[in-house]
Formats: C-alpha cells, sequence, structure tokens
C-alpha cells in the first residue's frame, strides 16, 4: 500500500508541515537540500513515468498520469519527498515546472495515444507566471494540442480562494484545457471543489476502491459520488484497482475509467494496450438489463488484409486496388504499429483526375492516407464495438476499422461484418426471451445471477408475483391477461436502472429483477404503486366498486377474489452469502410466499443473511 501510495504522482501528498518525517532525524538538512535541488534544476535530473487509465466499457486505455520520480540514488526519489524539500526550500514552483516540463516531453517522445493527465498544484495554478501561459506555450512548442491536456489538481492546503482558483480553471479552459480533481474522499475540502470548479474528471481516493467488493461502506460512498457525477456531467476515475473482485465491482457500478497496478503499474515506457484478462473481465462484467449479452469480440471478424508501410508509392497502392475490386480500405503500418488507412473511392478518384498519376504516382501513400482511422483493439467486445461506430463518424460505416493485438496490427474488421455478427447474437437472445415481453427467459437470467456471484458484488434479488391473476384471467379471457402481464412487465422494466440492474421473465406472471441501484427499495414500492394504480383500468366498474371478482374454484364453487396486486419478494445477496442461482432462487421463492401472505401489493424483505 506505501508503494502505491508513492507511485500514484507527484502531486499526491498530504498537507505540508514543514519537510515531514520522510527528511527529519538529520538525514537531509536544508543545505543539503537546497545543493539537491540545485543539482536536479542544473540537470534536469527527473524522470517521468506513465500509468494507463482504462475506458471501464471497453478496456481501451483513454491517457495515462504522468508521474515523476527524482534520481533514483538521492533522498529525493520519491515524489513526497522531493515536493516537501522544494516547498521548505521555498522552491515548490519552480520545480514544479520543471516536472511539468519533463512530463510533456517524455509523453511526446513515447508518441503514447489519448490524452495526458498533468498533476498540477492549485498554489501553482493560480501563480501569476503559470497565468501567463508558461505551459501552453510548451505544449505549443512540443505540438501537442490543449485538448489532450487534463490538469489534474491535488489539493494541499486546507483553504483556498474558491473565487480565484475557480477563475484561473475557467481561463484554462478556455485555451482547451480539461481539468479533474485528484483523491475524492481524502483531503480537506475536494467535495467543495467540485461544486465550485464543476471539473470534467473527479478520481476517487484508492482507499475507496480497494477492498469495495467486502466493504458495503465504500460500495455506498463509491455509489453515491457515480450518481452525483452522473446528474454533473462528470466522468468517474476509479483509483488504486489492484483485484479482479474489485475491477468487476468497480465496472459494475457504471464508473467510467479505471487505474491501478491491475491494470498497469506506472513506469517510463507504460503499456500501450491492457492485457487479455482485463479485457475479459471487463467483457464479462454483467450486462445491462434486458440483454444477454455474447461474450464475442472484434476477434469474431477480423480479417487479415496485407498492410502497406507508409514509403510504399501511391502508383503500388492504386494497383492493389485496382487488382482487388473487393478491397475497399487498406491498411498502413510502420514497425506492425497502424499510422493510417488508405480507401479505395479516395485513392481511385485522386488517380482518375489529370496528371495526377505523374504528379504523385511515386510520392509516398501517406500523403493520401488517412492519419486518424478508427482503431480498436481485438479484445473489444461487438456490443462496445458497435455503440463506437454508432457515435463516431459515419465514414466508419464505410472505411472499417483497424483491428490491434496489443498495440500491433492484427488485422481489419468492417460494419458489414460487424452487423452480421451482431444480428446473429440477436437471434441466439431471441431464443431465450419470454416472446410475450421480449425479456430475458430462464437461462439468461440464471447466468446473470451467477456472473453477479463470481464478480463478487453485491446485488438484490426481487421475484415479483400477480396476485389473483388466475380469476382476472377467467374473467376477462386470456387477451386481457396477456395486457395485464405486460404491463406489469413494462412497469417493473422502467423502474430499472438500465445501466445497473437486470429484468428478466421467468413465464407466466412471474418476473425477476436483479438489482445493484442502492435505492432498489424506492424503485420496488414505485412499482407497486403504479401497478395499483394502472391495473385497476382492466376491471369494470362494478368489479372496482366491489373490490374483486366472482368466479369458479377447482370444485366448481363460486369463490371472490379480490382485484389483482402485485407481491415482490426480496433477497439481499451479499459475497460469500450464496453459492449458485439455484440457492438464491429457492430463497427468493420462499421470499415471494411470504410477500403474498399480506393482502393488496406488498413488499417482503428477507434479511435474515445479512451481513
Amino acid at each position: 500500500m506505501i508503494e502505491q501510495q508513492v507511485e500514484v504522482g507527484y502531486a499526491r501528498r498530504p498537507v505540508f508541515h514543514g519537510i515531514g518525517s520522510l527528511l527529519r532525524g538529520g538525514e537531509v538538512d536544508r543545505s543539503r537540500k537546497l545543493e539537491l535541488l540545485d543539482d536536479i534544476v542544473e540537470n534536469c535530473a527527473l524522470t517521468a513515468v506513465f500509468q494507463p487509465i482504462i475506458e471501464m466499457k471497453s478496456g481501451t486505455i483513454m491517457g495515462y498520469e504522468g508521474l515523476i520520480r527524482g534520481p533514483s540514488d538521492s533522498p529525493l526519489h520519491a515524489p513526497v519527498a522531493l515536493l516537501r524539500a522544494a516547498e521548505a526550500c521555498d522552491r515548490l514552483f519552480e520545480i514544479e515546472r520543471l516536472c511539468r516540463k519533463v512530463t510533456l516531453e517524455s509523453f511526446v517522445k513515447l508518441n503514447l495515444s489519448g490524452r495526458l493527465f498533468l498533476n498540477i498544484s492549485p498554489e501553482c495554478l493560480i501563480e501569476p507566471l503559470f497565468r501567463e501561459g508558461e505551459t501552453l506555450r510548451l505544449i505549443h512548442s512540443l505540438g501537442i494540442n490543449p485538448d489532450r491536456i487534463i490538469i489534474e489538481l491535488t489539493e494541499t492546503q486546507p483553504t483556498y480562494d474558491y473565487s480565484l482558483l475557480r477563475d484561473a480553471v475557467n481561463h484554462y479552459r478556455e485555451m482547451g484545457f480539461r481539468v479533474a480533481i485528484d483523491d475524492l474522499g481524502e483531503g480537506f475540502s475536494n467535495l467543495r471543489l467540485w461544486s465550485e470548479l464543476r471539473p470534467d474528471f473527479v478520481k476517487i481516493d484508492m482507499h475507496f476502491v480497494q477492498g469495495i467488493n467486502q466493504d458495503s461502506v465504500k460500495h455506498q460512498f463509491v455509489s453515491s459520488i457515480q450518481q452525483i457525477a452522473e446528474k454533473t456531467e462528470t466522468r468517474v476515475i476509479a483509483e488504486g484497482i489492484e483485484t479482479f473482485a474489485e475491477l468487476a465491482v468497480i465496472k459494475n457500478l457504471g464508473i467510467a475509467l479505471g487505474q491501478g497496478y491491475l491494470i498497469g503499474r506506472p513506469n517510463a515506457n507504460p503499456v500501450i494496450s491492457v492485457g487479455t484478462a482485463i479485457v475479459k473481465a471487463l467483457n464479462e462484467s454483467a450486462p445491462a438489463r434486458g440483454q444477454f449479452q455474447n461474450n464475442a469480440t472484434a476477434m469474431k471478424i477480423l480479417r487479415k488484409i496485407a498492410p502497406v508501410s507508409p514509403d510504399t508509392s501511391n502508383q503500388v497502392v492504386f494497383q492493389i486496388f485496382t487488382d482487388d475490386p473487393e478491397l475497399h480500405s487498406l491498411p498502413v503500418v510502420d514497425a506492425m504499429r497502424p499510422v493510417g488507412l488508405l480507401k479505395r473511392h479516395h485513392v481511385i478518384e485522386n488517380f482518375a483526375k489529370p496528371f495526377v498519376q505523374e504528379l504523385f504516382g511515386r510520392k509516398h501513400c501517406s500523403v493520401m492516407m488517412d492519419a486518424s482511422p478508427m482503431i480498436v483493439d481485438q479484445n473489444i467486445s461487438l456490443h462496445d464495438l458497435s455503440n463506437l461506430i454508432v457515435s463516431s463518424g459515419r465514414h466508419h460505416l464505410l472505411d472499417g476499422f483497424i483491428i490491434t493485438s496489443h498495440g500491433k496490427y492484427a488485422g481489419m474488421g468492417s460494419a458489414h461484418d460487424l452487423m452480421r455478427e451482431i444480428t446473429e447474437i440477436q437471434i441466439n437472445i431471441a431464443r431465450y426471451a419470454n416472446p410475450l415481453t421480449l425479456l430475458p427467459g430462464n437461462v439468461p437470467i440464471n447466468e446473470h445471477m451467477d456472473m453477479l456471484i463470481e464478480a463478487g458484488v453485491p446485488f438484490f434479488v426481487c421475484y415479483c408475483d400477480l396476485d389473483n391473476f388466475k380469476p382476472f384471467n377467467d374473467v376477462y379471457g386470456y387477451r386481457k391477461g396477456d395486457d395485464m402481464i405486460q404491463l406489469c412487465g413494462e412497469i417493473l422494466s422502467d423502474v430499472c436502472d438500465i445501466e445497473r440492474d437486470f429484468i428478466g421473465h421467468i413465464g407466466g406472471d412471474d418476473f425477476i429483477i436483479l438489482f445493484q441501484s442502492q435505492d432498489w427499495q424506492t424503485r420496488c414500492l414505485d412499482a407497486l404503486a403504479r401497478f395499483d394504480a394502472m391495473s385497476s383500468g382492466f376491471f369494470s366498474e362494478e368489479h372496482r366498486r366491489e373490490g374483486g371478482v366472482t368466479t369458479q374454484d377447482r370444485r366448481g364453487e363460486r369463490v371472490f377474489a379480490p382485484l389483482t396486486s402485485l407481491s415482490i419478494g426480496a433477497v439481499p445477496v451479499f459475497p460469500g452469502a450464496y453459492g449458485s442461482h439455484h440457492e438464491i432462487s429457492e430463497a427468493a421463492a420462499v421470499a415471494k410466499k411470504n410477500a403474498k401472505k399480506t393482502a393488496g401489493s406488498s413488499l417482503f424483505v428477507e434479511r435474515r443473511k445479512q451481513p
């Protein structure tokens, strides 16, 4: 844990109270500290390391946090020691400037993709020299667009001039920068910072992430942060992910981004794609409500197409397209890494123009390629890939996309092949769906339940059943009975959160909901109230006035049955409480029977196995 705290970044540190215990005891006196700092500045003796941050939905790397290290043989190697010494010697701003310079230059030298999270203390952000655009000039000189830089603020003091800080943040937003707040949940007032600055990203402190699969308080804290983030259009980053169980919980809570040792350690030469085990774990996380997702990935539609190098002549490329009428796009690869895409229609159209062959035929094809093609990892799920294409430009539907393995070229994919595979998946989904409501049936319900158990996430199983449905069906007919079942399915679906909860239709008038929403009880009570209000319209005025219907039982005797109501039996499922969906189903059936003992619509919660 101590190592992780040191690794996190040069701006992660508690409030400074002098040099602190790390440098006390005569280890390094002020004159020695000044000497060490002078040497670092004079020789630019700092090293930048980078830790990947991934999209939790796909496992792709969206960017890196830039971290800093002092000389390896120096007492100031650790970032905490370095910056504490700098502050003690009144050279904090100077050292932070050097940290930014080294980090930015290393980021460009490594040619890392995505965004860079650049640690900057609020004190430096409002410092006059910083406000004059020093960082902006540096990134322009390095050829970086400001929209790739995210200023990551770490609070180091208990109070701020919030107005001044807000003005500074808005000043940098106008230049194109984005803003993140670090270590949410730690420190003095970062919730106030969130409210004042409205950042694009917030990072949840690793304390609340590590062990979240075994701690209901941490689970509730992170869930609450995510709910706030959704309302403020902020993306949450979970730091300190070290186990697959933590990864699964974070994914299922809807957290957008993840960072931690499990994904990748800080390194001077960081990973450019995450391991297959991570991607597989993310793809196997609980699917959204009403979906029985296939685990197929982009590998399913990968086509081996021989690439060309950037220095291949345009004439050769033209001949390749001429010889193969079915080839729509041609990948351009340099040292096994994709750098662009040549499009058939663009090449053919250009070569049809007068003098183009003579002027450009021998030039490198890099002048005609699209330098920003869609590139996806082979382990991205087809579901996430389809969403990515839909949200991207239309040209990707025609041009296709490059598929990589560990950042290296693997093949090509097309929208046509993707649509074919997704159609096949949807057909398989339909095989397991209830034909009346089109909700998932027993097979996907059980698989989803087992998936949540294996992920070690807490959830709540609700067995929903209509009371006195048979008498209604006997009096009004099966068509009206189907309408009432469909109404029940629609109401239950509406109270679910599509990102967290799963609803299935067992058959007849029985439904199962697997809630991960923390306000699941409120949602259940809402469903009961809505069903009572809307189902009354299925009965005649006479039956509503009498409060029920009269029908014959199995022995031919006339009996009175109250109006149809809805009963819900709920079972909280915590890690280790149940071993399989069979055990949970039995407990849910008992809870449902207890709910039906109460007249009218009711909710019964089984609490005997709660931790």
